[in-house]
């Protein structure tokens, strides 16, 4: 994975704190690049059609399409149309997990305590739920557009009786490059994983980095490797093809 980017490629960078979230529309042919700076960072992610915000990321036909049950290199992100929000075009980690959920006010002060405003002041716990929410209401959207998210830098793995359990991926300078296939709204919490056996609140800092991709290849990985991702693509070709002038 290219870490040093021509200068001229980059429209983007952003370091985001332990608990912070952020939100932006990602735009067709550019690369979104999220880097565990220090290891152990867990950011949870949701997307949508900023057109069109009712099109949101689906998980089930994200992992049934493609025969999965982590994203890595390779892998797509479709929407609940059909179409290809991001493609997963690098990955330092291996493994991101989309199933295990997100963590709640509720769940966050069983775990951690209150870690109230008036006790903490900007270090005051912040959890994945109510940062989403902060974000999403800055675009009309609220509670009933919840879906199932993306845990960054997260594995999940199963064991043979279908029992999910963590695993540590913790590794500094670890990054996943996620190309963007249409516009795409996306929103993001630096919050830690509802499963993380820490009992300290501590989420990592996260660094992010938007770069102009070159166009996608015949040949591309993402494109070839599953059948259902070449009519993913084509799909969302025809939809983009629209709003080209």
């Amino acid at each position: 994975m290219p870490r040093d980017l021509e200068p001229t490629r980059v429209v983007h960078r952003e370091a985001l704190r332990g608990g912070q979230m952020w939100s932006r529309v990602v735009r067709k042919g550019q690369v979104l690049r999220l880097c565990d700076v220090e290891g152990g960072a867990t950011p949870a992610a949701l997307f949508y059609n900023p057109l069109l915000t009712l099109e949101r990321y689906n998980m089930a036909d994200t992992l049934k399409a493609q025969h999965i049950a982590k994203l890595t290199t390779g892998a797509v992100l479709y929407s609940d149309m059909g179409r290809i929000f991001f493609s997963v075009i690098d990955d330092d980690c291996g493994w991101h997990d989309t199933m295990t959920g997100h963590l709640s006010r509720e769940a966050s002060e069983r775990k951690y305590g209150a870690g109230s405003y008036q006790t903490l002041r900007n270090d005051f716990h912040r959890c994945t739920r109510d940062n989403f929410l902060i974000e999403l209401g800055k675009y009309g959207l609220g509670e009933r557009d919840l879906v199932p998210n993306v845990n960054f830098f997260v594995k999940a793995v199963a064991d043979e009786q279908g029992v999910l359990s963590w695993q540590n991926q913790a590794k500094a300078g670890a990054c996943v490059d996620l190309r963007a296939e249409m516009d795409v709204l996306t929103i993001l919490s630096n919050t830690p994983h509802p499963w993380d056996p820490s009992p300290e609140y501590a989420p990592k800092p996260l660094e992010l980095t938007i770069w102009t991709a070159d166009p996608v290849a015949a040949d591309d990985v993402c494109r070839t490797s599953r059948p259902e991702n070449g009519r993913g693509f084509i799909l969302t070709e025809q939809y983009t093809g629209q709003y080209t002038v």
